[in-house]
């Protein structure tokens, strides 16, 4: 299977893993002949084994341990719990061979991570920002590194891991392979590739910002009081099934949860304020059933690979609307369908067409109307009232409903655009 050793295919095997997807089988032959790799695929469709595979290859060929402090592939990726379940799948596909993969992220201590590179890592999974505190502590480096991995590479612009890549790459052998995995293509992505990746072969097997074919997509228009009232209706219809609920902010995701909790729901946090203990402890317990719901951050809108997820709420709509297309990716997983539902207030209407944009496609309306924007007249001075452009204001009202209606979000469906 794509030349990989017979040890690799039986645990794919065990894994129940047995005919690679189409990203795979794109880049696996490429990667396999070290060329340089820039991948372009939807969220689930196996990115990990796209380049992980090839790495647990060459580096079984390596000879020897490697030197004290040194790391023969690299991976960066921009989340701790995109990187542990990165470091997580590579260890189950390469058990029983001699590739040692190792996890260093942030919100743990650095100590026993210091100790374990002291002896040489063959396969390094970090988040920039513990790797560089490491750099500066002279506890690992990275002249003998020959592979390196950017997973998620649009996200690192997001968050800023610019400036750490910038840091890093010129630490790495300069005779390396570089591959780079991305569900979006962003502008700056192309002056990444131009500045890490050499003569790289693109492969690609969905549009950028495409959402997987099996996610039915659909809006509420609701009032931002009302979100919470309408999601444990929502909520209520499934209680058996995984759902992944989206908050804009760390505070806004804790009071959900709570207040998820004390509706009944078997429910948990996992934010930026969370420990990585305690995010850990609860992505375990999700996993396993015995939280029903989980309010996340962005910090879960990639690394969260859970097949049984069923539902995603869009409790905010996301600022980034390349984040929607991560965010609803957490469904429909592993060959499965899945369920995405956006709640849109009046506030959200820009968020709203953004995305829309994005997927390339109108959502369809599962209830309530599309808010509009209220226009104004000008104000003395010719300056709007709210402060903003001349001649509107900030204040949203909701379009009214034929035939009279309070026009509150949560009306009947309509076939509104």
């Amino acid at each position: 299977m794509l030349g990989l050793t017979p040890r690799l295919i039986a645990n794919l095997e065990t894994l129940g893993i047995t005919d690679p997807t189409p990203i795979q089988k794109k880049a696996i032959p490429h990667a396999m002949n070290g060329r340089d790799v820039m991948g372009l695929a939807q969220t689930g469709t196996g990115k990990t084994l796209a380049f992980g595979l090839p790495l647990l290859t060459e580096l079984q060929r390596s000879e020897g341990r490697p030197a004290p402090k040194t790391v023969r592939g690299l991976i960066l990726a921009p989340t701790r719990e995109l990187a542990k379940q990165i470091a997580d799948n590579l260890k189950a596909y390469g058990d029983g061979t001699s590739v040692r993969v190792t996890l260093v992220v942030g919100g743990v201590s650095i100590n026993p991570q210091i100790n374990r590179l002291q002896r040489g890592v063959d396969l390094l999974v970090a988040t920039p920002g513990r790797l560089i505190d490491l750099l500066d502590r002279k506890a690992v480096r990275l002249d003998e590194t020959r592979f390196l991995v950017l997973d998620e590479a649009d996200q690192m612009l997001d968050l800023g891991f610019i400036h750490a890549l910038r840091r890093i790459a010129p630490l790495l052998s300069p005779d390396r392979q570089t591959m780079l995995f991305s569900a979006t293509m962003p502008k700056q992505m192309s002056e990444i590739a131009n500045a890490y990746l050499k003569d790289p072969i693109r492969v690609e097997t969905a549009p950028p910002g495409k959402p997987a074919d099996k996610i039915s997509q659909s809006v509420h228009f609701v009032a931002q009081a009302e979100k919470t009232g309408l999601l444990i209706e929502l909520l209520d219809k499934h209680r058996d099934e995984l759902a992944v609920v989206f908050s804009r902010t760390k505070h806004g995701a804790e009071r959900l949860s709570k207040a998820l909790d004390k509706a009944g729901f078997a429910a948990g946090a996992v934010h930026g304020n969370k420990s990585q203990g305690q995010r850990e402890r609860a992505l375990a317990a999700f996993k396993a059933g015995d939280l029903r719901v989980l309010v996340a951050t962005d910090v879960a809108a990639r690394g969260l690979d859970i097949p049984a997820v069923r539902h995603v709420y869009n409790y905010d709509l996301p600022n980034v609307a390349e984040n929607y297309v991560h965010r609803i990716g957490r469904t429909a997983r592993a060959g499965r369908d899945g369920h995405a539902i956006a709640f849109c207030s009046p506030a959200e209407m820009s968020e709203l067409r953004a995305i829309q944009k994005t997927i390339g496609k109108t959502l369809p309306i599962s209830g309530g109307r599309p808010w509009e924007v209220e226009e104004a007249k000008p104000a003395r001075g010719g300056k709007g009232g709210g402060g903003g452009k001349p001649g509107t204001t900030q204040r949203r009202r909701p379009r009214r409903p034929r035939g009279g209606g309070s026009g509150r979000g949560r009306g009947k469906q309509s076939s509104a655009a």
